[in-house]
C-alpha cells in the first residue's frame, strides 16, 4: 500500500476506461466490428446499422436473476434512497431487496458469513463498508472480484489492484446540531467537553463495531495531541466525555436529533447536511465541520464472494460508478470517488458543486494505519472509556 496521501489522487485527472474489463465474470467488451468493403456495406447500411450494447449481455443475466440483495444503505446517506430509486427505474425488472439500513459495516461483513450457504433473501449481494474492512474481507475470502467499465478513473490507493474492493465516496466528520434544543453551537472537538453539553452528544454507532464512530474516535484523536499513527488520545477524550456525563450511549440518527433526545451527532458531513434538508426547519439545526481534526473517511463497495444474484451485483456496481451514479451520490452531499474525473470533464451540475461545504485541511489516513486504530480503538474502548453505545429501544 502505498503511502501518499489519498488526498493527491482526487486532484490528479484520470481516463474513462471505454469497455467492461473481463475479470471475474464481468461481462466480455463488444468484439470491435469487421473492416467492410463498400460493396458490402452501403453508407445507408452503415447508418441504419445499431451500435452493440457492451452491457446487454450483463443486464440480460441480472434480469433473469431478477433481485438484488442490499444491505445497511439508509435512504437518508449519501442519496441511497435516490440511488436505488434509479436502479429501479433504469431496471425495473430487477428487484432491490433491501436489507438492515441501520447495520454497520461489521454487521455487513457478519451477513456475509451468516448466509455463505444460504441463496435466500438474508443473503447480501453487495456491501458499502469502512475502507479498513475492504482488505480484511478479501484475506477472509468473503468477496469476489469485479472491474467495473470505469476502473482506471478510480484513484490508485482507493482501490484493490485486483478488483475485490474500491471506494465509492468520502466525508468529513462534523457535528450536527439541534439548535433548538442547543443553540450554542460547539465548533471544535474540545468544545464538547463544557458542561453545557452534559447530556447531549452521541456516536452514530458503537465504537466496537462501526465504521463511523471507530473514525469519529480518530478524528478526534488529531484534535487532542495524537497522529494518524496514535489513535490513542481519541480514546482518551471519549473517555473524559463520558466522565463529563457529556457522552450518551445511544447510536444517534437523524430522528432523534430531530425529537432532541440527541442535540449534537457526531456523523459524516454528508449525513448532518441531509438531515438539514428533512427537517425542512423543525426542528432549526446546523452543520459544523470542526476547526481541528479533519478527518476524512472513504467507504468501499465490494460483492459478495456468495452472492446469489452476482450478475446483478456487477451491474449494481456499473450503475454506482458511472457518471449518474456518481452524481446521485453527490447529491447527498457526498464527495464520489471519481469526482476529479467528473470535475474535469465539467459534467457536475454547478449546484451541486455550491452545496459541498469547505472541508480543506482533511486528512485521508493510509489503509494500514487505518486498520492498526481500528484495532487499538474496537479492542479497547470498554476498557478505556466503558461507555455500552446501543441502538434506541
Amino acid at each position: 500500500m502505498r503511502t501518499k496521501k489519498f488526498a493527491f489522487h482526487l486532484l490528479a485527472l484520470f481516463v474513462i476506461a471505454a469497455t467492461v474489463l473481463s475479470a471475474c465474470g464481468a461481462p466480455a467488451p463488444a468484439e470491435e466490428a469487421p473492416a467492410a468493403t463498400e460493396a458490402a456495406m452501403t453508407e445507408e447500411a452503415m447508418t441504419e446499422a445499431p451500435a452493440a450494447d457492451p452491457m446487454a449481455e450483463l443486464v440480460a443475466a441480472a434480469e433473469a436473476e431478477g433481485m438484488l440483495t442490499t444491505i445497511a444503505l439508509p435512504p437518508d446517506w449519501c442519496n441511497y434512497g435516490g440511488v436505488i430509486d434509479a436502479f429501479k427505474a433504469k431496471y425495473p425488472n430487477i428487484e432491490v431487496n433491501e436489507l438492515n439500513p441501520d447495520a454497520g459495516s461489521a454487521d455487513e461483513i457478519e451477513a456475509i458469513k451468516a448466509n455463505k450457504d444460504n441463496k435466500g433473501p438474508q443473503a447480501p449481494d453487495v456491501i458499502d463498508v469502512g475502507f479498513s474492512f475492504g482488505e480484511s474481507s478479501k484475506a477472509e475470502g468473503l468477496i469476489q472480484p469485479y472491474k467495473v467499465s470505469t476502473w482506471d478513473t478510480i484513484p490508485d490507493d482507493a482501490k484493490d489492484p485486483e478488483g475485490y474492493w474500491y471506494g465509492d465516496y468520502y466525508g468529513v466528520l462534523s457535528f450536527l446540531v439541534n439548535t433548538d434544543v442547543q443553540p450554542d453551537v460547539p465548533q471544535d472537538w474540545a468544545d464538547l467537553l463544557d458542561p453545557k453539553y452534559k447530556g447531549q452528544i452521541a456516536l452514530s454507532g458503537d465504537p466496537r463495531t462501526s465504521n463511523q464512530a471507530i473514525q469519529s474516535v480518530y478524528a478526534a484523536a488529531l484534535a487532542n495531541g495524537g497522529t494518524l499513527d496514535d489513535p490513542q488520545p481519541g480514546l482518551d477524550f471519549f473517555a473524559d466525555l463520558n466522565a463529563a456525563g457529556n457522552l450518551i450511549p445511544l447510536i444517534a440518527n437523524n430522528g432523534l436529533v430531530a425529537t432532541g433526545e440527541i442535540p449534537v451527532r457526531i456523523t459524516w458531513d454528508y449525513n448532518a447536511l441531509a438531515a438539514i434538508d428533512t427537517f425542512e426547519g423543525n426542528p432549526n439545526a446546523t452543520v459544523v465541520v470542526p476547526a481541528t481534526g479533519r478527518f476524512a473517511g472513504v467507504y468501499v463497495q465490494a460483492i459478495s464472494a456468495y452472492a446469489p444474484h452476482p450478475n446483478a451485483a456487477k451491474l449494481w456496481m456499473e450503475f454506482l460508478y458511472s457518471d449518474e451514479g456518481q452524481i446521485l451520490w453527490m447529491e447527498g452531499y457526498c464527495h464520489p470517488i471519481r469526482e476529479a474525473d467528473l470535475r474535469a470533464r465539467g459534467v457536475i451540475p454547478q449546484e451541486l458543486l455550491d452545496k459541498l461545504p469547505d472541508v480543506s485541511g482533511a486528512v485521508f489516513p493510509s489503509l494500514d494505519q487505518l486498520n492498526a486504530a481500528k484495532e487499538l480503538i474496537t479492542k479497547n474502548w470498554d476498557s478505556a472509556v466503558g461507555a455500552d453505545v446501543q441502538a434506541a429501544p
